[in-house]
């Protein structure tokens, strides 16, 4: 039987979840992935900051909050012809789509004005688009839907009853009305959290239950692993354990089958076979090129040569009605 789409969790059915046998969770987890999609295809993306720095939030694990000492500058947002030049050379590398992060709390109607044309410059070369760029008012949200954007990534980054140990500067009700925002143009979410900030094993339920119980789930679900940078509050944490990390992976993927979900900050630090065993978990996304906004990330050549090792292929682009891009069929990396 395939697995099905729920949006009824309790906590206490994910808490189970997590604390199955490892072996006995990636076998779910496997074989509900099988169900929904090709175990052997992964979705790639690049992911470019378009403006830097500057921003009033104070989330506790991001070094591009004014008020942190972390060496970050705050910089303009990028001309349209320089973001252009990034997108064609992400597409050339093999990225099916480009994201775009602009650090702002929410932006002004003349910032979302200019990202949209960006947007479409990027959409023309036949690439999906993405972009993150903070609270969105229903307007402003349907500006980028006309655009031709067709993801808005917005992180609920926690457990709701862990959230305001990391952000104090918005709600959680803010992040969920922002989603409802981009639902409602006609735009697909992407929306995950960050795993490692300090949370117990029930928060880490929470925040799966959570995105699982949303109206939709989300076509994306990035999972980060913390990135602890000098300067930010979060700096010293202790680390998650590996296979907790994993196990996240697996949950996310049982609670949400159809969901492609990502392996997104924190990949520097992952070795190949931790990377490999969160494929078998279900994770079948990757951001690759390009730095993860201000944090490292892997370089493409040894993306590609842990694909040929794991006999990992990038996911084809399927044509969608009404939007720019075609099929981008990439070949198989060897």
């Amino acid at each position: 039987m395939t697995a099905a789409i729920r949006h009824d969790w309790s906590r206490e059915e994910v808490e189970h979840l997590f604390a199955l046998p490892f072996n006995d969770l990636l076998f779910q987890a496997q074989t509900v992935h099988r169900q929904y999609h090709d175990p052997n295809a992964v979705q790639v993306s690049t992911l470019l900051s378009i403006k830097t720095g500057g921003c009033p939030e104070d989330c506790a694990y991001c070094p591009q909050a004014a008020r942190y000492a972390t060496g970050v500058k705050a910089e303009k947002l990028m001309s349209v012809e320089a973001v252009l030049a990034k997108a064609q050379a992400a597409k050339d590398a093999g990225a099916s789509r480009f994201c775009m992060g602009a650090a702002w709390r929410s932006p002004k109607d003349r910032d979302v004005a200019k990202v949209a044309e960006i947007v479409g410059a990027v959409k023309a070369l036949g690439l999906q688009t993405c972009a993150t760029l903070g609270m969105l008012t229903g307007p402003q949200a349907e500006t980028l839907k006309s655009a031709g954007l067709d993801f808005y990534n917005h992180n609920i980054d926690t457990a709701p009853d862990y959230y305001g140990e990391i952000i104090h500067t918005r709600d959680m009700q803010d992040r969920l009305d922002t989603l409802e925002h981009v639902r409602a143009a006609g735009m697909k979410t992407c929306c995950g959290g960050i795993v490692g900030m300090g949370e117990s094993r029930a928060q880490r339920a929470g925040l799966l239950q959570t995105l699982a119980n949303l109206p939709e789930h989300p076509e994306s679900v990035p999972i980060n692993r913390l990135v602890q940078v000098a300067g930010t509050p979060l700096a010293g944490t202790d680390e998650l354990d590996p296979f907790e990390f994993v196990r996240s992976i697996a949950v996310a993927r049982i609670l949400m089958p159809a969901s492609v979900v990502r392996l997104s900050a924190g990949r520097e630090s992952m070795d190949d076979a931790l990377q490999a065993l969160c494929f078998a978990a279900g994770a079948n996304s990757i951001f690759y090129g390009e730095k993860l906004l201000t944090t490292g990330n892997p370089d493409v050549e040894h993306d590609r040569r842990l694909f040929g090792r794991l006999g990992l292929k990038p996911m084809e682009v399927a044509f969608e009605p009404g939007t720019v891009h075609a099929d981008i069929v990439e070949p198989a990396v060897a």
